[in-house]
């Protein structure tokens, strides 16, 4: 037990105490409207987007500056994204997904500083992502197909006995689809963040130490590329998504 540990002095941490959420201001319990530290980084994460897209482009030049160049470089790398995987159809849709990409891409990297806070670690915040992302393509995809939107639903390719089995299966997949979205986004965050804690943990003990802190190095490299990875996998997963809702016979 680690209470047991402490009382004999050994070595006690817990890797996911970080992810407790909690009041901002006073111990009290956290309510609905209770502003907590996941509201602080969340704000944070919208912060560093207006800035980033609209203070850091206030200037436009010919020859861009650093954050100029940053934004630009990612406006057209998630415009290409779109474009490629939805068509030109799917344009019209790029400022949601890039709005999506930016804020989980802040959320990711702002987690990584220290004493700070991983927004999209909570699966109630990605579980709003991926199910945001479930409706509005849902929904999309009937205002534009209407009934037909449900033949993505129906091989007409596979054999006639199959059909409805693989009805059945491709209606299960749809619905499991926020799900996968959502919970891929917070596992692979939670997961990275408590092996640095655990690591940071064994960091305390002057035998293992060194190798302790080896370790931290190369998860917390690995985070880094984690953070960026994610917000695309999400993004490009939307971009899936989206196309099946804007050509659903495809």
């Amino acid at each position: 037990m680690a209470t047991d540990t402490e009382d004999k002095g050994g070595l006690v941490f817990h890797p996911l105490d970080q992810f407790i959420v909690k009041p901002l201001f006073g111990d009290g319990a956290v309510g609905m409207f209770t502003i907590t530290n996941v509201t602080l980084w969340l704000a944070i994460a919208v912060v560093c987007t207006i800035a980033l897209f609209v203070m850091g482009t206030s200037r436009r030049s010919i020859v861009p500056g650093r954050v100029q160049s940053i934004a630009e470089s990612i406006y057209g790398f998630i415009y290409k994204m779109v474009e490629d995987v939805c068509g030109k159809d799917g344009i019209k849709y790029f400022p949601y997904i890039m709005t999506l990409f930016i804020f989980i891409l802040f959320a990711n990297y702002l987690a990584l500083i220290p004493m700070s806070y991983s927004p999209t670690s909570m699966i109630a915040v990605t579980a709003v992502l991926g199910f945001g992302v479930f409706i509005v393509v849902t929904i999309l995809g009937f205002v534009l197909n209407g009934a037909s939107f449900l033949g993505m639903f129906w091989m007409k390719d596979a054999p006639a006995i199959l059909r409805p089995i693989i009805a059945v299966i491709e209606v299960i997949s749809y619905f499991v689809r926020p799900v996968s979205h959502s919970i891929r986004l917070a596992g692979n965050v939670m997961a990275g963040h408590a092996v640095i804690k655990v690591f940071a943990g064994f960091a305390a003990l002057t035998l293992v130490s060194p190798v302790a802190i080896l370790g931290i190095t190369a998860i917390y490299g690995l985070e880094v590329l984690v953070a960026g990875i994610q917000a695309y996998v999400f993004t490009i997963l939307t971009c899936v998504y989206l196309k099946d809702a804007l050509h659903p016979h495809h």
